[in-house]
């Protein structure tokens, strides 16, 4: 007896602030990409379905999208991001948290 079917897997690549076409609110979306994959006794062997989708998190309304809008929204995001994990704005150099900037007192004069 031959076991086989499907399993699907959900990744989440990004989190985007979009203006949601169901609600019309400028809210967080998530940019999922969804996979299934063909089994052979449980274990998954290749990829046979991939779709892209947008989700709000004020409305929870879902759209589909075609992967050149998701590889162009992934990218934009990449590159709003220059190079900080954290997607928080990039400090001045020489001035880190808890330092006086470059050893100089500003109250000192």
């Amino acid at each position: 007896m031959i076991i086989f079917g499907t399993r699907g897997y959900l990744y989440q690549l990004a989190v985007l602030t979009l203006v949601c076409g169901w609600c019309g609110n400028p809210a967080a979306h998530t940019l999922r990409k969804r996979v299934t994959k063909f089994t052979l006794f449980f274990v998954p062997l290749f990829p046979f379905s991939t779709s892209f989708a947008t989700q709000c998190t004020f409305c929870g309304g879902e759209q589909k999208i075609p992967r050149e809008q998701a590889d162009q929204l992934l990218a934009q995001h990449v590159a709003s991001q220059d190079g900080n994990p954290f997607g928080q704005g990039q400090q001045q150099p020489g001035f880190a948290p808890g330092s006086q900037g470059q050893g100089q007192n500003p109250y000192q004069h």
